[in-house]
């Protein structure tokens, strides 16, 4: 099995923290049973060259957002649009199998409001969310998530 490719950005730390540890959950599996696919990650920043991705992948996306309620009175996306910026470099987002969201409950409507935008834009699914750094809970899920959906 191929294994599953990450492209993530990292803000505040805690989606590579959440990478990470999705990372070292698909190892042990992986020792168990060769047929479970590893992690591949790649995380994007402000310094990153762009490239023309040859394999799927699925993008990994925090929330940050600055004015507006995200719902009826406008939004502006911020820290966040390198990763927005490599999706739509050429034809990358034709290899974007889902966006994966991360935020805080507390901002409501805005939860994972990025990766729900990005979706949309990129006409992929909006796969799953977690909050902040996520739980070992998280973790086990969108590992299968992602296992289950990679094409």
């Amino acid at each position: 099995m191929t294994a599953i490719r990450i492209l993530y950005i990292s803000v505040s730390g805690n989606t590579r923290n959440f990478v990470n540890n999705l990372q070292k959950y698909a190892e042990q599996l992986h020792v168990d049973d060769e047929t479970n696919p590893l992690i591949e990650s790649t995380e994007i920043s402000d310094q990153s060259d762009f490239a023309d991705e040859k394999e799927n992948f699925f993008a990994f996306v925090p929330t940050y957002l600055d004015g507006g309620n995200g719902i009826d009175n406008g939004v502006k996306e911020m820290m966040t649009n390198a990763l927005g910026e490599y999706i739509d470099y050429h034809n990358n987002a034709r290899r974007c199998l889902g966006i994966i969201g991360s935020g805080n409950k507390n901002f409501n409507e805005q939860y994972c409001l990025t990766a729900k935008r990005y979706a949309q834009k990129f006409n992929t699914e909006f796969t799953t969310d977690f909050e902040l750094r996520g739980t070992d809970r998280d973790v086990e899920r969108v590992y299968n998530i992602l296992k289950n959906n990679n094409i």
